[in-house]
């Protein structure tokens, strides 16, 4: 049995359970092109087909990149690893690994396809896609996903490749344009259900001005969800969710409404190792019983070691600063450059995690510990309104377009280079 289908049997049989569902999403391919691998840091063991770029037409920084050979020996790691529960691929490697490789077929962990790519998540570079409201698009069809074909033998229901999906849906606060993502959302749900195609639903918050207050936003979500699913029966839902983290009172509203609904977060930028470690601990505590993290996990020094310390978290044997201390532990051992000096690493930067002591707002209460915050003022503040309820810059990050005062951006005021820097960020903390 696989290991996901093992945690959501418990979850459901056992509300008090600790059993939490870990994804890596390495599907980033569908959204940043060249940059999705990610930057060339660990790589445990060296790939067959490394890059190589000529020093005459490229500098350093430019070809910091790994390159897909790279990237698929990153995921056949973490694979091998077993420690995750669903890797998330693009329908193209996918096709490489599952398919062709079969590399999941004796592996405890599942694998997933981005079944749609909606055109929030077309961050490519100097591309203005993202700008304009969400647009429902899918490359990938549920036979692609499934045997690598137009059209699978259904003769019966052993298929080579993946046979669950995550299908996206951004809400925007407009009436047609919600409700065309809607019907497109219609459409998969029958499909998938006649091919017996599992889905998870990610939910994300609004690309563009939607008028909702930040402290709002949470609600705007949750009922989305609630109303969009309430016409759904058992046979057509997804097996979870996967949202942006609003915060303890939006997390526990959601999932405490339906205990057959399982609420699963999204992961957002990289950040510092404990904004990952501490909102993870605490997206759990509230009643999130699934993360699924992309460049958290694809940016850390030590992705087999990073994924083992968010396990250890989840199943409450380490707290996230214990983890941060024995993460940097393994980095010394091992002789890796940290990214950041232990002290900088256990700072909160992510201001979508500043919100303790307060369960009425959504990530606009600024935490205690929160040094970089205070050193920082303007460069940290939270993002508050209806345009992806993301943080704003951390660390030495620095936003290049208008704030308000509240420091959500300032759409009015923006040009088209300060909305591009923009759209680009967003992305960045969005996709997962």
């Amino acid at each position: 049995m696989k290991s996901l289908d093992a945690k959501l049997a418990e979850i459901k049989a056992n509300p008090r359970s600790r059993a939490f569902i870990i994804a890596d999403a390495k599907d980033a391919d569908m959204a940043f092109g060249a940059r999705a691998p990610g930057p060339r840091n660990y790589l445990a063991r060296r790939g067959a087909r490394p890059a190589r770029f000529s020093p005459e037409v490229w500098t350093r920084d430019e070809f910091g990149y790994r390159n897909l050979p790279e990237f698929l020996d990153i995921i056949r790691e973490i694979t091998h690893q077993g420690l995750i529960d669903i890797m998330l691929m693009s329908a193209y490697v996918n096709e490489q690994l599952t398919i062709k490789e079969g590399l999941f077929k004796s592996s405890p962990v599942t694998p997933a396809a981005r079944a749609n790519d909606t055109t929030d998540v077309w961050a490519v570079r100097h591309g203005c896609y993202t700008r304009e409201p969400s647009q429902p698009f899918r490359s990938a069809t549920i036979d692609q996903i499934q045997c690598g074909e137009v059209e699978c033998d259904r003769t019966n229901d052993d298929f080579p490749g993946a046979n669950l999906g995550l299908y996206s849906v951004t809400f925007v606060n407009d009436l047609e344009q919600d409700r065309e993502a809607l019907l497109w959302y219609k459409e998969f749900r029958e499909e998938a259900e006649r091919k017996k195609f599992g889905h998870f639903l990610e939910v994300f918050d609004p690309n563009v001005e939607s008028g909702i207050p930040s402290e709002k936003l949470g609600e705007f979500i949750n009922d989305n969800i609630l109303r969009t699913l309430a016409g759904v029966p058992e046979s057509g839902r997804p097996v979870f969710l996967k949202i942006v983290y609003h915060g303890p009172k939006a997390m526990e509203e959601l999932a405490q409404y339906d205990p057959n609904l399982v609420v699963g977060i999204l992961g957002g930028s990289a950040g510092t190792t404990y904004d990952a470690f501490k909102l993870i601990h605490d997206a759990q505590k509230y009643g999130a019983r699934v993360a699924l993290f992309g460049r958290k996990i694809n940016n850390a020094e030590h992705q087999l070691a990073f994924i083992e310390l968010l396990g250890l978290i989840t199943d409450g044997k380490v707290t996230p600063e214990e983890a941060v201390h024995a993460y940097h532990g393994v980095l010394q051992g091992k002789r890796i450059r940290p990214h950041r000096s232990l002290e900088d690493d256990l700072k909160l930067t992510d201001q979508s995690m500043s919100y303790e002591g307060a369960t009425n707002q959504r990530s606009t209460v600024t935490v205690h510990d929160n040094a970089i915050a205070t050193e920082k003022p303007g460069k940290t503040r939270a993002e508050g309104n209806g345009a992806g309820a993301v943080s704003a810059p951390a660390s030495d990050e620095v936003a290049d377009w208008p704030q308000r005062a509240d420091g959500s951006p300032d759409f009015v005021r923006m040009n088209s280079v300060q909305r591009l820097a923009y759209d680009q960020w967003r992305l960045t903390r969005m996709f997962g």
